[in-house]
Parts: structure tokens; C-alpha cells; sequence
């Protein structure tokens, strides 16, 4: 396919960014466009009606009013009617799973061009909307030219891909560089003196075993302190679970940390904790936000997920079976035990961010992905 005169659509999920599925189209179309290689991206809007935001020269945000989130989807019908009428300017659309929505308007757009399938994970909780999905998730498994995944190992594993695995690419998610502010770094510090902060982030929900991180903090020394950033459902139980095991002073929770404070925080931490404990976790952008900092990390081997890929063991730092609040406890330990061993994970950590996850990278790798179409 010529670059020159390439046109492509990224579609699925919703706008404004709240997880990793959006900010990989997001910024699959941002990057594009300032190669100036035209790249739209169409979504549920998660408030306001139907909307388009021009980004620059080649890139245009079209945002479809939602009716109401259902099963974890977006519900937008102006989603499939837009889709009908602009589908056929582009070359290439791109579409984004798990997203149902977006699946049934490319479904019924009538696009004869290329499809990429990206496929950021299986649907693993909403059991009975798989069940009336699947044929529509059958359908676009056979509709895809080429079948991206995140990390080698969803690829090979994932049961969903097992039929299609000639079609399938590795194609990890690359992001800017976190770039903290020293002063910004030096007052997070300066609250917890003498402690060496372990730093985890997410939503608080089931799937992100923040209850492990929590219980590992037990078995730390009091050398250590917990911050945990998110916001989410188990809050309130889990900070009874910190109280109810006299924690206070070695775990905080400390809320939504914002977009301007969040590089601080990554700048501050001497490990990043990964604790997730379900395939639900496909990636963990955070882990090579952290290492892009030079942090090493501690994660989790959860079969099928490319978790434990993303963080190499022995290079970028360690990973113990989920569910193992002591296992998580003395690998931390471990990668910060001495000098010589945090220097190793640490440089280890940004060499693997430099190599394998930069945003440049992605886009270079995924604009080959489109030319060989």
C-alpha cells in the first residue's frame, strides 16, 4: 500500500481516555498524523452528543453519542450510521477489541477495504454478552487481514486466536517517555523520609490484587511504604483491610494522582508493584510508563497475559505467581536489597522501555503492519 496516499481509521472504544485500549488508538492516531499520513479515530463519546474534534491537518476525533454503557460497552447507534457514511474514504480501518459496539457497525457499515484487528485482550467477565457476541467476534476474526496483539505470548495463547494465528503480529504499545519534574520528585519524597516507596496504580477494582499488595506490606520492613494511585470500586474496602491490619502508616492510598502529578510519583518510587492476579490484565502500560523511568518493577505471572513479558524477569526486574502477598513482599526486597542489584534492574528497566516500548516504535512498526496490507 502507498504511504502517500494511505487513509486510515482507528475505531473502537470512547472518548476521553480512561484506559489503555483508547490510548493505544489514540495515539496510534496522533503518531500517524504527524507523519502526515491521514488518521481518524472514531468512538462512543462518554458524555455529550455527536461531536468532531479536528486534531491537527491529518487528524480528525469523531466522537458518536452514547445512549448508555451496558455490559461494559458503550451503547451508540450514531456510531453505526457515521461509520456507513464515512467508511469508504478510508484504506484501512483499525478496529480496537474488546468492543462490541464498534464490531457490530463495522459489521453493518458495508466497508470493502482493508481490516486490522486489534486485539488488546479476550472478554473475560461479561460471560453472557460473549455468548450473544461471539458469532459478530467470529465474524470479524474471518473479516481481519492481519491480527495484532500486544505481546507474543496473548498471541500464542489466547484461545480465541488459536485458528487464526497466520494472520496474527506482535505489535507492543509503546508511550512517551515519563519525564519528572526533580522538585516535584523532592516534595513526594520528602513526605516519606528515609522510606523506600514502593508505588502501584490503578483502578481499584477485583482484577488489580491490590488485597496482595496490601497484605505484602505486612511482611516489608519498616523501611518501606505503599502508595497506591486509583480510584475505584474497593476503596472503602480496602482501606478497611489497611486499618484492620494496623497498616496506616506503611500503606496510602492516595486517590486519582493526576496526569501532571503522575510523573512525580513514577520519579519518586524506587519499584514499581504490579499486582494484577487475573488474564483480564493483558499488558500493563504502567509497567513501562515506570521503567521508561529507569524503576524496576515487580509483577505478576498470570497464565496467558503478556504481564510477566513486559516485565523480564531478571532484566527489568522480578515476577512471583499471583495471589503471593510474601512472594511480592520479598521481591521487592530483593530488587532493592543493595546497590549493585537496584543499578542492574534499574538500567535494565530503561534499556527494555528503549528497545521494545517507546511510541515511536510503535508507529514505525505499525505503519509496516499497514504497507503490508
Amino acid at each position: 500500500m502507498n504511504p502517500d496516499k494511505m487513509k486510515v481509521l482507528q475505531l473502537g472504544k470512547f472518548y476521553p481516555i480512561r484506559g489503555g485500549v483508547e490510548k493505544v488508538a489514540f495515539d496510534l492516531m496522533s503518531g500517524l498524523s504527524e507523519r502526515h499520513i491521514p488518521c481518524d479515530m472514531l468512538c462512543a463519546a462518554e458524555e455529550g452528543g455527536d461531536r468532531t474534534i479536528r486534531l491537527n491537518e491529518y487528524a480528525r476525533l469523531i466522537c458518536c453519542r452514547t445512549w448508555v454503557k451496558a455490559c461494559a460497552t458503550m451503547i451508540s447507534p450514531s456510531m453505526i450510521f457515521t461509520l456507513r457514511k464515512i467508511c469508504g474514504e478510508y484504506d484501512i480501518i483499525h478496529v480496537h477489541h474488546p468492543d462490541p459496539m464498534a464490531c457490530l457497525a463495522l459489521f453493518l457499515s458495508g466497508y470493502k477495504g482493508k481490516v486490522v484487528l486489534h486485539w488488546h485482550s479476550d472478554i473475560q467477565k461479561q460471560k453472557i454478552l460473549l455468548k450473544l457476541y461471539r458469532p459478530l467476534q467470529q465474524w470479524l476474526l474471518r473479516r481481519a487481514d492481519k491480527i495484532v496483539g500486544t505481546s507474543p505470548v496473548y498471541l500464542a495463547e489466547s484461545p480465541c486466536l488459536q485458528e487464526v494465528q497466520e494472520k496474527t503480529v506482535c505489535l507492543p504499545i509503546g508511550v512517551v517517555p515519563m519525564v519528572p519534574v526533580p522538585e516535584a520528585v523532592e516534595a513526594i519524597r520528602k513526605r516519606y523520609p528515609g522510606k523506600k516507596i514502593v508505588f502501584s496504580l490503578g483502578r481499584l477494582v477485583a482484577y488489580k490484587g491490590f488485597c496482595f499488595l496490601v497484605a505484602a506490606a505486612r511482611y516489608l520492613s519498616e523501611d518501606y511504604v505503599v502508595l497506591i494511585g486509583g480510584t475505584g470500586a474497593l476503596k472503602e474496602e480496602l482501606q478497611q483491610e489497611i486499618e484492620d491490619l494496623n497498616l496506616q502508616e506503611k500503606v496510602k492510598l492516595l486517590g486519582r494522582v493526576s496526569d501532571e502529578d503522575l510523573p512525580a510519583y513514577y520519579g519518586a518510587c524506587d519499584v514499581f508493584c504490579m499486582s494484577s492476579v487475573q488474564k483480564t490484565e493483558a499488558f500493563g502500560i504502567v509497567q513501562i510508563e515506570a521503567m521508561s523511568c529507569g524503576k524496576p518493577v515487580v509483577a505478576t505471572r498470570i497464565p496467558q497475559s503478556g504481564v510477566s513479558w513486559v516485565n523480564q524477569e531478571g532484566v527489568s526486574g522480578l515476577n512471583v505467581e499471583p495471589e503471593k502477598a510474601q512472594e511480592l513482599s520479598e521481591a521487592i526486597e530483593k530488587v532493592t536489597g543493595d546497590a549493585e542489584t537496584y543499578r542492574r534492574f534499574s538500567e535494565g528497566a530503561r534499556k527494555r522501555y528503549r528497545d521494545l516500548f517507546t511510541k515511536e516504535r510503535m508507529i514505525e512498526r505499525c505503519l509496516i503492519i499497514y504497507l503490508e496490507l
